[in-house]
Parts: C-alpha cells; structure tokens; sequence
C-alpha cells in the first residue's frame, strides 16, 4: 500500500538586508529538512537592490530544487528569476495575476474569512495560506487557524499552507490537513538549522 504524502515545510525568511550574511544559515536551513518553498521577505531598499538580493537568495534555493516566492513584490520576483510572489489580500493577489500566471506562482495570504480564501482560489492563487501574523504581529486564535484548515482541506483541491507560530502548532496544523507548514520568525533566532530539522521530526510523526 502507497504511503500518503507528508507535507512539506513552507519557509519563511526573516526580512533579508545583507543576502551574503544570510544565505549560510539558509543553507543549513534548507539541509535540515524537506523545504518546499522559501518565502523571501526583503528589508527595505531600492529596486536594483533588491533584485540583486533576490538573486543572491535564488542562488541558495533554486539548485535545491526549492521555490523561491518574493513577499509583496511581484516585480521583483519576476526581474530577479524567482518561481512567484506571495500577495497579501485579495486586492493585491488579483493585480499580481496577470503578470505572474502562468510562468510563476501566486500565493495568498491575509485571508480573514473563508470568503476571502473562496475568492483567492476562484481568482486563480496557487495556494491559500491560514494563520500567519499581520502587520501588527497579531494573528486568530489557534483553535480557528485549525478549523480553517480542516474545513478548506474537505472541501478544496487549491493546496492550503498552515503557518506555525512555534514548534509545537507543527503537528497540528498537520493533522488538521494543511499540505504545507510554514516556519516563520521563531525558527531564525537560533539555530535554525536545528529548528527546521524539529519541524521536520513532527512533519514525519504518524498522525
């Protein structure tokens, strides 16, 4: 009998200045366990800047085999050679779209009712991301990310990203059906390496 798949970690970066600096803990991230994606998040800069730093980072992820995805900036993700943009809200998923589809992926997140996830796959998104912190570092409770998911899982083939706000929401979010975990902030303050490879140990527990 053929195993069902396990999900895969989604990567979340850090907001990324000094690419150089960053990509030898990217790397050893990226080694520590099954990534699928790495969702760049750059700080601040101008336009050719921040190409060149999502070159840099492209650098590290594509020979892998893993997607690269530009946070915010579908531009940047298509002058720098990334796999897509991730678009926060319905609004900017749609003006995104026609420049990213469909040689590249266009991811959504922001999504703070099932309408908003139901209008970003009928729009065309590759995939809907659930939990994730906004701008205030605010997020829903866990007990509503986990019902989210279940309910789109059900009932949607658009793959759906679970973002785990500490090692311990990783299996869960598993559990509940997400095809992807995110790893954001917690896992860059130290070792990431090891944290990635502890996300992975829960990814690979029988649920």
């Amino acid at each position: 009998m053929t195993q069902p798949a396990r999900q895969r970690i989604y990567l979340i970066t850090p907001p990324v200045g000094n690419s150089e600096t960053f990509a030898r803990a990217l790397a050893a991230a990226l080694d520590a366990g099954d990534v699928a994606a790495v969702l760049l998040r750059l700080a601040d800069g101008d336009e050719r800047t921040l190409v060149n730093r999502a070159k840099a980072i492209a650098a590290v992820v594509q020979p892998r085999d893993i997607a690269l995805l530009v946070d915010g900036r579908a531009d940047i993700a298509i002058r720098a050679g990334a796999d897509g943009a991730h678009l926060t809200g319905i609004a900017a998923l749609t003006v995104a779209l026609g420049a990213l589809k469909p040689d590249r992926i266009a991811g959504a997140g922001d999504l703070r009712s099932r309408h908003d996830a139901m209008l970003a796959a009928e729009a065309g998104a590759d995939y809907v991301m659930f939990g994730e912190p906004d701008r205030d570092n605010l997020r829903s409770a866990f007990d509503t990310v986990l019902e989210r998911i279940a309910w789109w899982a059900d009932l949607f083939q658009c793959p759906c990203v679970g973002y785990a706000a500490n090692l311990d929401e990783v299996g869960a979010l598993a559990q509940a059906g997400a095809d992807f975990v995110a790893l954001g902030d917690w896992i860059w303050t130290d070792a990431p390496a090891d944290s990635v490879a502890a996300a992975a140990g829960r990814l690979a527990q029988p649920v």
